[in-house]
């Protein structure tokens, strides 16, 4: 394990610990129950930490910024409540969601209150700028669920453009992102020129993230990645891979491609041959060069930073998700 690293899992544990202490009740046990359970259920903690390092970056320090850190994740983990309830889904990292362990109106309510304890939290930070954080923040709630519309509109159009949908990850997934890198920054007093900078590293970062993920469904090994193989493809997700196959296919494929568009999904034997269509086609390859393409991108807008531990580690950071395998 390199300095990264440790650095990685001492910050992690951190963050894991104070969120634990961020719900102070017990009772009602029908609220508190299922919320401690979302908070204990693990995670990457990719977006407080990218809070943390951007604040450091920028001659802040961790403490300044670690109430806007559990914010942040507090806030991501209640999207993926209502997102299950939306999607139907009966697990996540693992276990039960929320709505199949209790039920869907205990799931509402335990989203809506992770949004309060977000708020809670993110307002314990001192800062001269917590107006403009609460501000950034807040916009980054409205532009996922703006995300989340999108992708749920996405389900019910048979032609879905790659602008579309870059527009909709930007949302749901990148805006999160970039929310963390730019509040980071003006917790720890960054300039104008360091505040865009990390606001863009987030956002490029977010969507190399995004399209990652997609690629994964296809090609990561099924115990690292935590989950069944091909689950897009099955469910008939309109991601990154598809609608660049659907653009590209000609003929059978085409229609292959259109009938998992128009059934909205597909028989889990037909993953093989979908994948080896993603291969004949060049969408994995494509997939790849985007985001290899986006964390150079990224990785240029640090150079815009001081040279720091905090910087170096931002680079190792953006690298992480380059490689990362789950």
């Amino acid at each position: 394990m390199n300095i990264y690293e440790k650095k990685y899992q001492r910050y992690k544990s951190i963050i894991d610990q104070k969120m634990r202490s961020s719900i102070r009740k017990n009772e009602p046990v029908s609220l508190y129950d299922p919320m401690k359970y979302v908070l204990s259920a693990g995670g990457k903690r990719i977006r407080p930490l990218l809070i943390i390092l951007s604040c450091e970056a920028v001659g802040g320090t961790m403490n300044e910024a670690v109430n806007a850190a559990v914010a942040i994740e507090v806030l991501h983990n209640f999207t993926l409540v209502h997102d299950d309830i939306m999607d139907n889904a009966e697990s996540r990292r693992g276990r039960a969601t929320v709505h199949v362990r209790w039920d869907s109106n205990v799931a509402i309510l335990v989203g809506d209150e992770l949004v309060a304890l977000a708020y809670r939290e993110l307002l314990r930070t001192r800062s001269k700028a917590i107006a403009q954080v609460a501000d950034v923040f807040t916009e980054g709630v409205v532009e996922v669920c703006e995300g989340q519309a999108y992708d749920k509109e996405f389900e019910l159009m048979h032609d879905v453009s790659v602008e579309d949908y870059l527009l909709m990850i930007a949302k749901k997934t990148g805006k999160l992102f970039s929310v963390s890198s730019e509040i980071g920054a003006l917790i720890g007093g960054g300039t104008e020129r360091e505040i865009r900078a990390l606001r863009s590293f987030g956002t490029l970062i977010g969507r190399a993230f995004q399209i990652q993920d997609d690629l994964l469904d296809v090609v990561a090994d099924e115990k690292e990645f935590g989950k069944t193989i091909g689950g897009d493809i099955v469910e008939g997700k309109k991601t990154f891979l598809l609608i660049h196959a659907y653009e590209r296919a000609q003929g059978k494929d085409k229609k292959f491609i259109q009938s998992i568009i128009k059934n909205k999904g597909t028989s889990r034997k037909n993953v093989p041959q979908v994948k080896e269509l993603y291969q004949r086609l060049g969408v994995l390859d494509l997939a790849k060069q985007s985001i290899e393409k986006d964390i150079r991108q990224a990785n240029l807008q640090l150079e815009k930073l001081r040279d720091t531990p905090a910087r170096a580690m931002l680079l190792w950071f953006s690298n992480m998700v380059l490689n990362r395998q789950f």
